[in-house]
């Protein structure tokens, strides 16, 4: 198993910069006719077209890896289908479209009075507070519905059947994002979902140049960067470093309580004994698919930054002031594609740098640093 995984990383990267095509047809679903100017595009990518009068599209330029295909139209139910794009073309069998049931209700509309406070801690929670999100403008906030529940101490928020369009002007995109899911309790507990698609800005070509370096200083460090350098098997040579972590919970902990000695988890660290990528990574019998799993924490180091020291995470003084994250899992493994994106979120937390990361940082999931930089 080991050496067919060491094997499995070295050839990986020989074919992970072909471009495909993914072609077919939108029809209504009650009169078979053709759906035409619906959206048509690659969840968290920069890949998307709209259909022509006949329904057809084409989305070119697709890296391998694994994608949610959407197609969204007025009127009609959202489709979206997972596809496993490799090195040929893909032709989609015609897709039909159910109509959008409306039912209309009497509703009594009531102005919220918390209503901006509560969408101010949402925009913060959503953009993050970094100097890219001070960068980051909603362009239409009256899409989304947010509430604070008083009793259960949640903040939530959706963005019923619109997207919320972000103007990031620090990574020069335009992000559509449909809010699906989105809470935050008072046990910081953060979680967020839904569907996306990137449009890159226009800019002189001292902005794109900006543009260029703000999105490689953020891909340097992130999950996607981690993730992808342990596919090629050589994560140490991209800046990171990998520890064991242990924990078990302190009996002394008490919720609400501040103090130095009040810590949730009691911890160790393994500094001098560091992981390899077989230690925590698998190939599985889906190409292009791979797994990590840990029966502990991953304490994942980015060594090519300097951060101020993050409190709120586990930071021994023998640790530098690198960024850290530490990974938890939720089940067995994660699942990851060839992009360096997780396949089911909910196996997996991040906690420390990646966990603090947002919109502002995010990068389409086909960002590929070595052609940025050659543009």
């Amino acid at each position: 198993m080991r050496k067919y995984l060491l094997f499995l990383f070295f050839i990986f990267p020989s074919f992970c910069f072909a471009q495909v095509l993914i072609t077919g047809k939108i029809i209504n679903a009650d009169d078979k006719k053709p759906v035409a100017n619906a959206s048509v595009f690659l969840n968290n990518a920069i890949v998307g077209d709209k259909t022509a009068d006949d329904g057809t599209f084409t989305l070119r330029n697709v890296k391998p890896g694994q994608y949610t295909f959407i197609v969204t139209a007025v009127g009609f139910e959202t489709h979206s289908v997972t596809l496993m794009a490799g090195t040929t073309n893909i032709s989609l069998p015609e897709i039909a479209l159910a109509s959008k049931t409306i039912m209309l209700q009497e509703v009594n509309i009531k102005p919220d009075p918390n209503r901006q406070r509560n969408y101010q801690d949402f925009k913060r929670l959503f953009l993050g507070t970094s100097a890219n999100a001070a960068q980051c403008k909603i362009l239409n906030p009256d899409v989304i519905d947010v509430d604070f529940d008083s009793k259960t101490f949640v903040l939530s928020a959706s963005s019923r059947d619109d997207f919320i369009e972000v103007e990031n002007k620090a990574l020069g995109y335009l992000i559509k994002y449909k809010l699906t899911s989105f809470s935050y309790d008072a046990k910081r507990m953060f979680y967020y979902e839904g569907i996306s698609v990137f449009q890159e800005l226009k800019g002189s070509k001292s902005q794109q140049r900006r543009w260029q370096k703000n999105r490689m200083a953020a891909y340097q460090g992130s999950s996607m960067h981690f993730l992808r350098s342990v596919i090629a098997g050589q994560p140490d040579k991209e800046g990171f470093e990998v520890l064991r972590l242990t924990r078990k919970p302190n009996p002394d902990y008490k919720e609400g309580r501040i103090g130095n000695n009040n810590f949730k988890y009691i911890q160790s660290l393994y500094i001098k004994q560091p992981l390899t990528p077989v230690d925590f990574a698998h190939p599985t019998d889906q190409p292009g698919l791979f797994a990590i799993g840990f029966a502990d924490c991953l304490y994942v180091i980015f060594k090519n930054k300097r951060v101020e020291t993050d409190l709120s995470i586990y930071h021994p003084i023998e640790v530098p002031n690198y960024p850290v994250s530490i990974l938890a899992f939720e089940e067995p493994y994660a699942f990851f594609d060839n992009n360096g994106i997780i396949a089911n979120p909910h196996s997996i937390i991040f906690e420390g740098e990646w966990g603090n990361s947002r919109i502002a940082e995010l990068l389409p999931v086909d960002y590929e640093p070595e052609k940025a930089a050659e543009k």
